[in-house]
């Protein structure tokens, strides 16, 4: 089957999701910069956040550029992958609101995690429907893919030994995808 219908609803929910993170930030009552500063820690978890999901949306789209068609199994991978993003607004809100406290920030990560192993499965997916592709041979061992994955797991019980580390890591994964998978790109460009 075709793959429109998928990257359609897929960019609907990913927006929605935006749009939900963005309507649980409180405009504060004053009119001066110093109203802004008891927010720092929400609009942080909230660019933060917006990063991650946007990551996800480019990277997703450069996936199914790089595939021709899907299957009933990608349909179910890809709603997994999007159940996932939709929690972050939620885990966002809660970080925000209790900075730099460990369980808002280790649960945060568990949705991280989680969100990570659903794209690999959407990828792994992707693949097996894909047999000898050149999406299989562009993505090969997916080092990227399994260092965040070590990544988001170490960050997660760090966040009971130092919040701020936990957070560090989960900047560190965003800054190695924030650039669009090369590796597709250059497939694509075969």
């Amino acid at each position: 089957m075709g793959k429109g219908r998928l990257e359609a609803f897929s960019d609907g929910v990913i927006a929605i999701i935006i749009t939900i993170m963005v309507l649980e930030l409180k405009v504060p009552h004053e009119a001066d910069l110093a109203a802004l500063r008891p927010l720092i820690p929400v609009l942080s978890s909230y660019v933060l956040s917006f990063v991650y999901v946007g990551i996800y949306w480019n990277n997703h789209h450069h996936l199914m550029h790089a595939v021709q068609q899907i299957n009933g199994a990608v349909l179910w991978a890809n709603l997994h992958l999007l159940f996932w993003l939709s929690v972050v607004p939620f885990v966002t809100t809660w970080m925000g609101e209790n900075y730099l406290a460990s369980m808002p920030v280790a649960v945060y990560g568990v949705v991280l995690l989680m969100a990570a192993v659903a794209f690999t499965i959407l990828t792994r997916t992707l693949i097996a429907h894909h047999e000898n592709s050149k999406l299989a041979m562009a993505l090969g061992d997916d080092q990227k893919g399994k260092l965040s994955l070590a990544l988001y797991a170490a960050a997660i019980p760090l966040a009971f030994v130092d919040p701020r580390i936990a957070l560090a890591i989960y900047v560190a994964v965003a800054i190695l995808w924030f650039l669009p998978d090369r590796r597709i790109e250059r497939m694509a460009k075969e």
